[in-house]
């Protein structure tokens, strides 16, 4: 095995500065280092350059994969580009990591997950909030110690009432995929790290009302029913006049509702059978650099991959599913391959 993986970066500025982000995880991480970074700008690889003299700087895309002893490709572009790019660098022979979400459709997702196993590379996505603080303390309470018991209902909700910016391209659904891929493909990714087993189908209800002005839905819901009854709200909103805590968890033997820094965690637990209401705060601050830190070992020393690209294409087709439904308003299956998932589109 090599020493070290040499890393390179496709996109560097616009959204949040997450392409200098990733160049800063990789150049924290013991056994990876940058090899280059390429952005169509001009003005953006310059800004590249003054951040890391020693990258190399492309404006190619094409001409980065050729380069010699490049090894992984992080990609940070608009969503509708994840696919593409990432299958040119597989078939370049290069790992790949890709920013969430991992691209806009399930047909897409099996491709991308194609062209890893016919490479021989890694692919993984970037779901580095598995490492947020309040997500950590909500598993510890429901996964490792199973304070609340068997998990049957999940409220999750993020938004509010805010115009979205028209002439960005997360506000456009061809370029983004639709509300949905923001926040939303954190949510189902914590989700379906909390409640086990395959899910029976989804209920989607999408809502353009208000902002006219842009592509993207106003409010995104999803019903989700689990094999094991329990049934999840998903909302994300820009035209909520009002909102909710991020986490609502109902179990068997206690409720968690999320109050902001903690969880206010309430049934009946160890004390003789009396009610019991306890403070649980988050688990310290989020460690997002330990995304990178399991791709170095996964590479370097045979260590499991975090981040499986079969259970982000999972998120995509609950996402796509949901729309479907809302389209036809009925509830529908979501098939536990998601391959199925793809066949079942090009059928319908």
């Amino acid at each position: 095995m090599p020493e070290t993986i040499s890393c390179g970066v496709v996109g560097y500025g616009g959204a949040f500065n997450m392409g200098r982000a990733h160049a800063n995880y990789i150049e924290q991480t013991e056994g990876l280092q940058l090899h280059s970074i390429c952005d169509i700008s001009v003005e953006r690889t310059a800004v590249a350059q003054e951040n890391f003299p020693h990258a190399q700087i492309f404006n190619d895309v094409a001409q980065m994969m050729e380069s010699p002893g490049l090894d992984l490709v992080v990609i940070v572009l608009p969503h509708n580009l994840h696919a593409p790019v990432a299958i040119q660098a597989l078939q370049a022979g290069k790992h790949v990591i890709v920013e969430k979400p991992m691209c806009i459709t399930v047909e897409e997702a099996t491709q991308m997950i194609e062209a890893g196993r016919r490479a021989g590379k890694m692919l993984s996505v970037f779901h580095n909030r598995r490492q947020d603080s309040d997500y950590r303390a909500l598993r510890e309470l429901i996964v490792e110690k199973k304070l609340l018991g068997e998990i049957f209902s999940v409220e999750m909700w993020g938004g509010g009432f805010n115009e979205p910016n028209p002439n960005w391209w997360r506000s456009s659904k061809q370029i983004s995929g639709g509300h949905f891929y923001d926040w939303g493909a954190h949510y189902l990714d914590w989700l379906l790290g909390l409640v086990p087993g395959a899910i029976t189908d989804v209920t989607g209800y999408f809502h353009n009302r208000v902002w006219h002005d842009i592509t993207n839905e106003d409010q995104v819901q999803a019903l989700i029913r689990f094999e094991s009854g329990c049934v999840a709200n998903i909302t994300m909103s820009s035209i909520a006049h009002a909102g909710k805590p991020r986490w609502w968890v109902l179990g068997e033997h206690g409720a968690a509702v999320d109050r902001g820094g903690y969880f206010e965690v309430t049934g009946k637990f160890e004390a003789d059978g009396y009610p019991a209401t306890l403070r649980v705060p988050y688990s310290g601050q989020s460690e997002w650099q330990t995304y990178y830190t399991n791709v170095a070992n996964h590479l370097l020393h045979g260590a499991e991959l975090g981040v499986k690209p079969e259970q982000a294409r999972r998120v995509i087709a609950i996402m796509e599913i949901a729309e479907r439904s809302s389209e036809e308003r009925r509830s529908m299956p979501l098939p536990t391959d998601a391959e199925d998932a793809r066949f079942e589109r090009s059928q319908g």
